[in-house]
């Protein structure tokens, strides 16, 4: 199996950032059939939606409209880590951040793997 573990989740103040970082381990085998990983968000209440994805061959970057221009997604393919730097964070950013991973697609549509998900908290 493969595990996503996420952190750097927290409370800030709106127009500070954040670095959220997901860390992929588990059976090497497994994890190389990666193709595509990153991060979607889910309010409580809320359904889960997409923020942002990066192909492991690091094309394919796609963005939340909304995040556009304030976030950045990144990917250490030797360390099997893929980055979220959140700059200029809104009240409305607030979140659970799921991270996410699949296999066989360009699109992060249907996750095979996803983290425990890391609270960003965003107050006015």
């Amino acid at each position: 199996q493969v595990q996503l573990v996420e952190s750097g989740g927290g409370l800030v103040q709106a127009g500070d950032s954040l670095k959220l970082s997901c860390a992929a381990s588990g059976q090497n085998f497994r994890i190389r059939r990666i193709t595509v990983m990153g991060w979607f968000r889910q309010t409580p209440g809320g359904e889960r939606e997409f923020v942002s994805q990066i192909m492991w061959n690091g094309d394919g970057v796609q963005y939340k409209d909304s995040v556009k221009g304030r976030f950045t997604i990144s990917r250490d393919s030797i360390k099997n880590t893929v980055y979220l730097q959140m700059n200029d964070l809104e009240p409305e950013d607030t979140a659970v951040y799921y991270c996410a991973a699949q296999t066989g697609s360009n699109l992060l549509v249907n996750p095979d793997y996803w983290g425990q998900g890391t609270q960003v908290t965003v107050s006015s």
